[in-house]
């Protein structure tokens, strides 16, 4: 949880590829594109301790959900802010930085763990313009089987995901995590099982 990864700005050329990738697929290859959502889930400790001392970070009734448009230029943005937040923060445990084992914070003095990280990335992207609908924390199991937080990203181009422990910004089926559970695109504090087709040995090998 507590690595992070320096990166480049990524070229034209390099964000046209990665939206080109998507076009034209199969309905087959179309699946691994957006996770699978199951059923109601049980919210994350550190979330419902973040909502009580947070509350107007997440107050707000319930969406239609909304995808964005992945243009070149959200891309971009996208990119933009996943670089700043992972080379502004320095990785910490909670252990370390709070005294307790887990806590979710804004990462205001520089430091954080990897939910921090993930609300920052939500918190200026919301700011930016982009739909709170589209910005989903959620919860994974790591490549060591160790739980971790990532930002989805849903757009019209699959999901994608803003990881402090990767050097870029990946489709969540290329990420190696196994996919537990997010909030819902409809309400924040409503969270939802993921349902991950992929075979286990898909998302448990080691780095």
């Amino acid at each position: 949880m507590a690595r992070r990864f320096k990166r480049g700005v990524s070229s034209a050329c390099a964000i046209a590829l990665a939206l080109l990738a998507t076009c034209g697929v199969s309905s087959a290859q179309e699946s691994a594109l957006f996770v699978s959502v199951g059923d109601t889930a049980r919210a994350p400790i550190g979330w419902v301790e973040f909502c009580a001392e947070q509350k107007s970070e997440c107050a707000g009734k319930a969406a239609a959900p909304r995808d964005v448009v992945l243009t070149p230029k959200a891309w971009t943005d996208l990119i933009q802010v996943n670089n700043w937040v992972n080379d502004k923060i320095k990785p910490v445990t909670d252990l370390e930085h709070w005294g307790v084992v887990e806590r979710w914070n804004y990462p205001d003095d520089g430091y954080g763990d990897c939910e921090d990280y993930v609300l920052l990335k939500r918190r200026m992207l919301i700011k930016a313009g982009w739909p709170r609908e589209a910005l989903l924390v959620t919860v994974v199991r790591d490549k060591k089987g160790e739980g971790h937080a990532v930002l989805t990203v849903k757009t019209d181009k699959g999901d994608f995901i803003l990881d402090n422990q990767a050097e870029d910004v990946l489709l969540w089926s290329d990420t190696g995590y196994r996919f537990v559970k997010r909030q819902s695109q409809s309400d924040q504090n409503v969270w939802v099982a993921l349902g991950d087709p992929r075979p286990a040995s898909a998302t448990a090998s080691a780095r």
